[in-house]
């Protein structure tokens, strides 16, 4: 290399790492947490606190579940929601698994070019600003069909945390009361006048007191009716007054129709551990386990943890991962999506034939693979077990933060913007930057296409981990990512849950790193394979559990947020 070639080199990399330097992470990484009867690890150590207390009235893992995501609806705003939608992963003690789809669904009115102008053109924040954005809401009827089935308390006893959150209010955390006063304005824009309790005369302060007696009163309707108590009576007219308000398209038919589906979960194996996870409309078990397919057969526990070896190995293999999604991954019930065929690991070790260690190939020479021999960043997750060995995995959506920030008037709940995560046109990226294409396009009735990865491993058939994050489309790589941690790496969990992490999704052909993810060296050997690298603040927020040989269960609660592991 000539010496101007080397001095730019340098360049380049200290230019990036001083970068990092001034922009610290401002977290403080957390200790393990262990117990052995039961464990919540949320968003919001309220959340937590509601799962436990269930818990330790004689509920199971789903109640936990169901007292915690209505709880998240309160206390966790920006993406715990009954506005919005998710997917569950659950495994009983048994060992049976099966998964829960809540996602949220397109209006029956809307239709394939709905964000687009005359001339084809994408209108700009159509798809996440104002009711049109927003699909018809899954979280309510998850929740309750997850609790019908499973649950051992009464839906009052559930509730109760929540409700209670809703009425009295509780003590805001730092981070809250920052997010509050920077969204200030976008409230006050999509809501037109009208009072909402996320926005007060003066500055949120740390420790203030969020109530919210609007969605209280929604709450008890859902407590006291059921489905009914949201998707029909005054909750639901209050919610179709919204949308005529705001030329919205989400009808009283549309809130009538919509219906969770239990589906099979997406299995794949990984040395001696068994992965179940989320199958389509999310792509994000599929995704999970192509990833580990490809990796599987380099000794990544020699090479180590985010050596420059590693991270080659993996950013290759999920570039090649994120073009299969933007391919062939959708609604189950609208396309077909071949599932089988891309978690094969024939098909998997196919598509790393070309890798070479140390080699980078750019993202426009990958495209998505022939899986048919013959002929795809705001979310909450949480994770619990009980003193049974009933596991639930949940990651729940608004999509960006606060949704599109409309409350619905009388009823207290914020909207979701989940349609961005449509293909609104083919090609066109979305908010998250993933691309999609003709398998995520819009249809009546269908369901959008989620990153989403709630995700249960268990190890010679036992259970070992629950485990899952927030982050749009860091999600899939931020498991991955903890699964290996704790697998290939031999970290606890919350040692698992506290390392640096990083992010390739094909397009753009770039790797966004945290501060902590690489060393000073690590960094410039990656720019001399030819990388570009882009420091992030945080990537995702993983909330997991490990249980041990003797049933010992290790909560880990990210540290770049408030999340929180309450057991006992």
């Amino acid at each position: 290399m000539r010496t101007s070639g080397i001095i730019f080199l340098f360049v380049a990399v200290l230019f990036v790492f001083l970068r990092g330097c001034t922009s610290p992470e401002g977290q403080e990484e957390r200790g393990s947490a262990v117990f052995s009867h039961g464990v919540v690890v949320s968003a919001h150590p309220a959340a937590s606190r509601a799962g436990v207390e269930v818990l330790r009235v004689g509920g199971n893992a789903v109640d936990a579940a169901v007292a915690t995501g209505f709880a998240l609806a309160v206390c966790y705003p920006r993406a715990g929601n009954i506005g919005g939608g998710g997917f569950m992963v659950l495994r009983l003690a048994d060992g049976t698994a099966m998964t829960l789809d809540f996602r949220e669904k397109a209006p029956l009115k809307a239709h394939e070019r709905m964000f687009q102008d005359e001339q084809g053109k994408v209108i700009p924040r159509a798809s996440l600003d104002g009711s049109l954005a927003a699909g018809v809401p899954g979280s309510v009827d998850g929740l309750l069909t997850a609790h019908n089935r499973y649950g051992h308390l009464t839906l009052e006893k559930v509730m109760a945390p929540a409700i209670r959150l809703a009425e009295k209010g509780f003590p805001i955390t730092r981070k809250q009361a920052d997010a509050l006063n920077r969204y200030r304005d976008d409230f006050l824009k999509a809501n037109k006048g009208i009072p909402v309790p996320f926005v007060k005369e003066e500055p949120w302060r740390q420790g203030d007191t969020l109530a919210q007696p609007e969605l209280a009163a929604t709450l008890k309707a859902i407590r006291d009716y059921g489905r009914e108590g949201f998707y029909g009576g005054w909750v639901a007219e209050a919610l179709i007054r919204q949308m005529e308000k705001g030329e919205g398209w989400i009808t009283r038919e549309d809130l009538r129709q919509y219906r969770a589906v239990w589906r099979k979960p997406v299995r794949g194996e990984f040395k001696e551990y068994s992965i179940i996870s989320m199958p389509p409309p999310s792509s994000g078990g599929v995704a999970l386990i192509q990833l580990l397919h490809m990796v599987e057969p380099y000794p990544l526990s020699e090479w180590g943890w985010n050596t420059p070896m590693s991270v080659n190995l993996m950013v290759e293999a999920e570039k090649r991962v994120y073009a299969d999604r933007a391919k062939y991954l959708g609604d189950p019930d609208f396309v077909k999506v071949p599932v089988e065929e891309l978690i094969s690991r024939e098909y998997c070790l196919r598509r790393m034939r070309v890798f070479r260690p140390g080699k980078m190939i750019p993202s426009d020479s990958i495209a998505a693979g022939d899986p048919y021999p013959y002929e795809s960043e705001e979310t909450t997750h949480y994770s619990i077990v009980d003193g049974e060995g009933n596991a639930v995995s949940v990651t729940t959506t608004l999509n960006r933060s606060y949704g599109n920030k409309v409350v619905v008037e009388g009823a207290g709940f914020l909207l979701n913007n989940e349609m961005d995560d449509f293909s609104i046109k083919p090609g066109y990226p979305n908010s998250f930057g993933l691309v999609g294409g003709k398998a995520n396009a819009i249809a009546p009735g269908k369901r959008m296409l989620s990153s989403m990865t709630p995700t249960i491993v268990e190890k010679e058939g036992k259970l070992f981990m629950v485990v899952g994050s927030p982050g749009g489309s860091t999600i899939i790589t931020s498991v991955f990512q903890t699964i290996l941690n704790v697998t290939e790496h031999g970290m606890g969990m919350q040692e698992a849950v506290n390392a640096g992490r990083f992010h390739h999704q094909w397009r753009p052909d770039m790797i966004f790193y945290e501060q902590k993810a690489f060393s000073p060296s690590d960094t410039v050997e990656l720019v001399r394979m030819g990388y570009r690298l882009k420091k992030r603040t945080s990537i995702g927020r993983v909330d997991a559990i490990r249980v041990s040989s003797g049933r010992s269960l290790e909560g880990g609660a990210d540290p770049r947020g408030d999340d929180m592991v309450a057991g006992y």
